[in-house]
């Protein structure tokens, strides 16, 4: 946990203990080590016997049956976990979550090509990342990160690919002015990436794309 800046929490907190408590919440949240009431008290300059009085509250609270988690002294400190008694139930649903998706390198690089120069080519993509891709577009569009966008009005008509709603859920976007820079492009979403098997073959003239 990054280490909290009392300056800037005091002037939030009043004598008001529905906020205070709110606050207590959120710090008992997002700590992943257990934190004692006194490292609490000090952070935020709240008198202890106020703080450990508030904990104690969000403790009862959390233990009404209404709530999937708990908050319980952990090794002298507080922690928020999910109830012991909701543990099979949670497992099962893991287990039947849909895997994390996996794109190959290559195929993220086209993915982000598309995204940035949208509507674009087949062969446009070719240029830009001098290599075949149609293997890398039927995984793209087979996973619906990316959709047919009608044809250039240029001879031979090529097919134009766009980003799809899909892929600002995987990604975590808003919409297409969210999209991060090319560098933080890698880093982004859920998408995990993995080495392909068998590598794309360089081609120093790609084939133009059939009409």
């Amino acid at each position: 946990m990054q280490e909290m800046d009392a300056a800037q929490l005091a002037p939030q907190l009043t004598e008001d203990d529905p906020q205070l408590q709110a606050i207590l919440e959120a710090i008992v949240y997002i700590t992943d080590e257990p934190l004692t009431a006194q490292q609490i008290a000090a952070a935020i300059e709240q008198p202890i016997d106020k703080v450990k009085r508030l904990l104690d509250q969000l403790v009862a609270d959390y233990g009404k049956p209404e709530h999937g988690l708990s908050i319980r002294e952990v090794a002298g400190g507080y922690k928020m976990a999910t109830k012991a008694e909701h543990h099979e139930a949670v497992r099962a649903f893991v287990k039947k979550l849909t895997p994390p998706m996996k794109l190959s390198l290559p195929a993220l690089e086209t993915l982000a090509v598309i995204a940035y120069k949208q509507p674009v080519t087949t062969p446009e993509i070719m240029e830009i990342r001098g290599v075949q891709g149609a293997g890398v577009l039927k995984t793209l569009l087979d996973r619906k990160l990316i959709a047919e966008a009608g044809r250039k009005d240029v001879v031979g008509r090529p097919l134009t690919y766009k980003t799809t709603k899909e892929f600002l859920v995987q990604f975590g976007l808003k919409d297409l002015k969210e999209l991060p820079t090319l560098k933080e492009f890698e880093e982004l979403g859920r998408l995990e990436l993995v080495e392909e098997s068998q590598p794309e073959t360089v081609s120093e003239n790609p084939p133009a794309e059939n009409a």
